[in-house]
């Protein structure tokens, strides 16, 4: 005889996540971000009260910087952990769609659980409904569709029974994971229903590692066999692989060189021989100078995004064959890649049992050792001490002032670039960019997820001016939950990264610097003020010197600490680099646009789209 207990559908929801473990025996689903409102106080609000010791619940201050932050927590974690967000409907839902959005471009998984409409529809229309003229069943959360890997709308409480395992499947899927959406009925959260007593038996959900395929693992061996300069592109399936070790043996082995994407990188330590640092748009002259001579390109773990690939204009040797090392079909089989679907981790050692003694010619040690030249010589102070510096000597100056364990992290701007050609990576998971959506306003909450994830390791959030105004409010919830950030702020009065692309496409530079765009008041925000309102301890430096000595202080701070500088908007390292595929516009009066296009043409024909 089956055995039941009476439980609301909101008070089923968070038994189950309370019993669904990961292979380390602890919760998947750690903890629960929540800011309530009409559309899920009451119901998941009183459920959610019911478990807070075994499942802590987290206010946040924004819907969009929780969501940030949960995302960033699973990242950091390679994926072994989540978390779950909970909002009311209307504005609170859609407020999460950006960062669902990001999850789903960086396949991370996190549970949304905004409030719904009734299911009953009595009451309709209730506050912060959206009513669809010619669809009665639509409302705010069908917009999580697309930017969803698993969408399910709860209308009647034993939906549960088969939408919860399908949404912990997705997560903890290798190749589909991302987030999933529950979309909540108001009124069925609070409906009761006598649950089977076994479906709140305790779950292992272990990583599942795909195998290579014998034939595709055959093909690609005796692909890289026969070639010459091989190089392998390094992307962040290695960190959700824990494939790190598996990477250095596999390329010490067969004396393969490593590039390493934005997701990637930190997958191998900066001062291995054979890293030759990051690849693309914003490679070292190292890497691009290998990836352009390879005859055949190994993808790890990497989506080859247009940064990665230079929008398909880096790997240029003719005939050069593409391999894909992915646990996702879809990225395995992209752009005529001979694919070897697998997991990262077993794939590499399967692939170096294939090749048995095979090694290759490495490149010359010179290439790493004038890349890294050039990296001290952008990242030293400046010799004029009073000089506003650039970018990268504030990357300088906090690479010198921080352990080698510490998680330096960032999203959009020119930021990413800078330190994505210029970080000394030292540990894994060390290096923390969210650029595959290069979402503004990740950084502050998706630094307080990522030191929630690994409170021991210090977090230093690098962000510009634009991002910070676009979402700031989760520094103050990282002071009220004691999770200390340091908080570097560069203040380049405006969109210095996209001034840069404006002006470098020919277009006058208009509307992104906050002293020539068109203002009645000019802007005059005191950052460390804003900071110190927040609770956060701040102060304002005026030179990489004072900026290395209050670096010292905020390290031994007890709480966050935030730090402005000034910094130049029209500086950038000139190192590196290769072009990238922004369009220019074919008609235009003003002839430095039609000089730009003449480039940009010529430019399109080094592409390699098709195989």
């Amino acid at each position: 005889m089956t055995t039941t207990i009476r439980l609301t559908a909101a008070q089923a929801v968070t038994r189950y996540l309370c019993r669904q473990m990961n292979e380390d025996g602890v919760p998947f689903i750690s903890s629960v971000w929540a800011i309530f409102g009409h559309g899920n106080v009451a119901g998941l609000g009183e459920a959610l009260y019911g478990v807070r010791d075994e499942l802590p619940t987290w206010r946040g201050h924004n819907e969009q910087g929780m969501a940030h932050a949960a995302v960033a927590y699973a990242k950091q974690l390679g994926r072994r952990r989540a978390m779950a967000v909970t909002t009311s409907i209307g504005p609170g839902a859609t407020n999460m769609l950006t960062a669902a959005a990001m999850a789903h471009v960086n396949r991370l998984p996190v549970l949304l659980l905004p409030g719904d409409v009734f299911a009953g529809r009595a009451p309709d229309p209730v506050l912060q409904q959206l009513e669809d003229f010619g669809d009665g069943t639509v409302s705010v959360n069908d917009c999580f569709r697309p930017v969803s890997r698993y969408f399910d709308r709860i209308t009647r409480p034993e939906q549960l029974l088969t939408a919860l395992p399908r949404a912990f499947r997705v997560m903890t899927d290798p190749a589909e994971c991302g987030p999933v959406t529950l979309a909540f009925c108001q009124d069925v959260q609070t409906e009761a229903f006598d649950w089977p007593e076994s479906f709140f038996e305790p779950k292992v959900w272990r990583m599942r590692r795909p195998q290579p395929d014998p034939a595709e693992l055959e093909e690609v061996a005796r692909l890289l066999a026969s070639a010459e300069r091989p190089v392998i592109v390094a992307g962040g399936g290695v960190h959700y692989s824990f494939a790190h070790q598996a990477l250095a043996s596999f390329a010490e082995a067969h004396g393969i060189p490593v590039v390493e994407t934005q997701a990637g990188k930190s997958a191998l330590a900066w001062d291995h021989p054979l890293n030759l640092g990051s690849v693309g748009v914003t490679g070292s002259s190292a890497a691009n100078a290998v990836a352009a001579e390879a005859d055949v390109v190994i993808g790890v773990g990497t989506r080859f995004q247009d940064f990665t690939t230079g929008s398909w204009s880096l790997f240029a040797r003719p005939g050069r064959k593409l391999v894909s090392l992915n646990v996702t079909p879809y990225d395995a089989a992209k752009h005529g890649a001979v694919p070897l679907c697998a997991d990262a981790r077993d794939g590499l050692e399967a692939l170096g049992r294939a090749l048995g003694e095979t090694r290759f010619t490495l490149p010359s040690a010179e290439l790493k050792r004038e890349w890294v030249a050039a990296v001290d010589a952008a990242t030293a102070p400046p010799p004029d001490g009073n000089a506003l510096p650039s970018d990268a000597q504030v990357i300088g100056a906090v690479q010198r002032n921080v352990d080698e364990n510490a998680v330096v992290f960032c999203a959009a701007g020119g930021l990413p670039g800078e330190l994505h050609k210029l970080w000394k990576a030292a540990r894994p998971m060390g290096y923390h960019m969210e650029y595959g959506f290069s979402c503004m306003g990740y950084e502050i909450a998706g630094g307080l997820g990522a030191k929630m994830a690994q409170p021991e390791r210090e977090v230093v959030v690098m962000v510009g001016d634009g991002s910070y105004m676009m979402m700031n409010s989760e520094l103050a919830t990282s002071v009220m939950l004691g999770r200390k950030l340091i908080v570097v702020l560069l203040d380049n009065r405006g969109f210095g990264c996209i001034n840069r692309l404006q002006r470098a496409t020919g277009g006058e530079s208009f509307n992104n610097l906050l002293d020539t765009a068109r203002h009645v008041v000019p802007s005059d925000i005191d950052f460390a003020a804003h900071a110190a309102s927040m609770g956060a301890i701040s102060e304002k430096v005026d030179d990489i010197a004072g900026l290395e000595a209050a670096l010292v202080r905020a390290r031994a701070s007890e709480r966050s600490h935030v730090i402005v500088i000034d910094t130049d908007p029209l500086a950038t390292t000139e190192a590196g680099g290769h072009w990238w595929d922004v369009a220019v516009p074919e008609v235009s009066t003003r002839e430095a646009v039609r000089s730009a296009r003449e480039s940009y043409e010529n430019a399109l024909k080094k592409q390699n789209l098709v195989d």
